[in-house]
């Protein structure tokens, strides 16, 4: 087990204090296979691969970020759709089956009847 402190700005209250914050991480990682900085590395890849991936396409593309649903529920059946688009996008863009190079412009072409089909190979 390890332990990160992190300390956090709010960037629309500048005036407001830093807070700490303590992430908990589980690995099989001993210090003889790697040292304090080289665990920090692997963490901060693992979380930057994340927002550079999957979450920067999610709000950048489908506006997540922008989405103010407070409904837990509501809130993670957004997320699955959102996953589902970036899913089958990813699958028409490795098959072939599209010419169209971005998510966005991929999804402001589809309709029902273009994406049921797709579902059902």
């Amino acid at each position: 087990m390890i332990a990160v402190e992190r300390t956090s700005l709010e960037t629309t209250a500048p005036d407001a204090p830093p807070s700490a914050e303590i992430g908990c991480y589980a690995t099989s990682l001993t210090l003889d296979q790697h040292n304090d900085a080289a665990i920090l590395e692997i963490i901060r890849g693992h979380w930057s691969a994340i927002e550079n991936g999957t979450h920067y396409r999610r709000d950048l593309t489908l506006g997540e970020d922008a989405c103010r649903t407070t409904a837990r529920q509501g809130a993670a059946v957004l997320a699955s759709l959102r996953n589902l688009a970036i899913g089958v996008y990813e699958l028409e863009r490795e098959r072939g089956r599209t010419q169209v190079d971005t998510l966005k412009s991929w999804c402001q072409q589809q309709t029902f009847s273009t994406v049921w089909p797709i579902l059902q190979r």
